[in-house]
């Protein structure tokens, strides 16, 4: 699977959020993109969804242009998004969650998929009939990521996926996102590389472009993060709150 980004440029009332980004990822694999608060991570992963029209360029995946499409972009990506939530005493539960959004895409068996991805996240016995709000967050992560992998996409795009849970729940939704990238690849936006990094393929550090992009090795290296982040990189580790609206 192969996602490409040429000439890149988004704005939102006048101003660029993006500017002039090319990309290039081939997966299996996982791919973190890391920059600080606004500077145009989420406006990056909607824009290869096809969620937001770019002003210049194009997202090609594998090969079939994408740009601002997302039925096109929905054959091949999966999305969970940033702080995943439900409704307050809405009915639906965790099964017919999953189950239902395999229905609208037309998949056969959908409710013995939907099981079987559940199950492969942990989510199994009573906790299939409970309803999406009584869920702690890590277990609503877990919902979403299965909604996400369902149809069995060749992409995963995951918007923070660990913001929001504790630090046990961070552990284990790392390590499912570690199992995950080994089939598919998976762009995920962070603002804590570090629990990851063992895992990852390539890093992309973003900041109204793309500021470097390459292996660990060559791109999570203080010097590097120092030009973005300043006097915020402490021993090679990003120090930063929450995403923006435009993170």
């Amino acid at each position: 699977m192969r996602v490409r980004v040429e000439d890149l440029t988004v704005a939102y009332n006048g101003e660029a959020v993006l500017s002039g980004v090319n990309l290039e990822f081939q997966g299996p694999g996982l791919v973190q993109i890391i920059g600080p608060n606004g500077a145009g991570k989420t406006t990056l992963l909607k824009t290869i969804l096809g969620l937001v029209k770019p002003l210049r360029g194009k997202v090609l995946l594998d090969g079939v242009e994408a740009t601002g499409r997302p039925e096109v972009a929905g054959r091949y990506a999966g999305y969970v998004p940033q702080n995943p939530s439900a409704p307050r005493l809405s009915p639906i539960t965790v099964r017919e969650f999953v189950e239902t959004s395999l229905r609208l895409r037309g998949v056969a068996r959908a409710k013995e998929r939907a099981l079987e991805v559940l199950g492969s996240l942990g989510l199994e016995g009573e906790v299939l009939e409970a309803r999406l709000w009584e869920l702690s967050m890590g277990m609503l992560q877990r919902a979403f990521i299965a909604r996400a992998i369902a149809s069995n996409p060749r992409i995963l795009v995951m918007d923070e996926p660990l913001a929001s849970i504790d630090p046990a729940g961070r552990r284990e939704i790392a390590g499912l996102i570690a199992g995950l990238a080994r089939e598919r690849l998976v762009l995920m936006t962070s603002h804590e590389p570090g629990l990851l990094l063992g895992y990852t393929k390539a890093i992309v550090i973003v900041n109204r472009g793309v500021v470097a992009s390459g292996p660990p090795s060559e791109v999570y290296r203080e010097e590097v993060l120092r030009r973005v982040y300043g006097s915020s990189v402490s021993r090679g580790l990003v120090l930063t709150g929450e995403g923006g609206a435009h993170g």
